[in-house]
């Protein structure tokens, strides 16, 4: 499954948008620039963020946008759903009598790939825009990947209960 430019971009251009918001409107401008993404494409994508009450617009001098719910509020499945980014790893259309292989009928991997949109759907509603900019998530999946994941996040968790003491 690859997520497409335009969830990539939405999640980037928030989380810039929230590092350098401070109270006040960003222009769109300043974020492309920063970003490397260009204008016409940040305003499509950020009519559809407004449109999904991720973010709020301020016109004038010194307008731009803001994040509607705040950092901390804002989800990152929310953005990637905001600008009309399924997040699935099956081949099937939602909602179709098509199946998978083109036929009717489901392939016979459909509901591992199915989970695994909920999955990622799950991961991705668990992770805010603070948890992005505070760098919560950096190596999570690195444990995960280990045999030794069990044993190494129960002395993580024993380190800092005795930090905390």
């Amino acid at each position: 499954m690859k997520l497409s430019t335009k969830g990539r971009y939405a999640v980037t251009a928030t989380v810039d948008l929230a590092r350098h918001s401070k109270g006040r409107p960003v222009a769109l401008a300043d974020i492309a620039l920063r970003q490397g993404i260009s204008l016409s494409y940040l305003e499509q994508l950020f009519a559809r963020l407004r449109r999904g009450g991720i973010v709020k617009s301020a016109r004038g001098p010194g307008g731009g946008y803001m994040l509607a719910r705040g950092p901390d509020g804002t989800r990152i499945a929310d953005i990637i759903l905001a600008v009309d980014e399924p997040i699935r790893a099956t081949l099937c259309e939602q909602g179709s009598s098509k199946g998978c292989s083109g036929t009717t009928a489901r392939c016979i991997t459909h509901d591992l790939w199915d989970e695994l949109s909920r999955q990622i759907h799950v991961f991705l509603a668990s992770v805010t825009v603070e948890d992005v900019l505070e760098r919560r998530v950096i190596g999570t999946s690195q444990l995960a990947n280990t045999a030794e994941a069990p044993e190494i996040m129960l002395q993580k968790s024993e380190h800092d209960l005795h930090a905390a003491e």
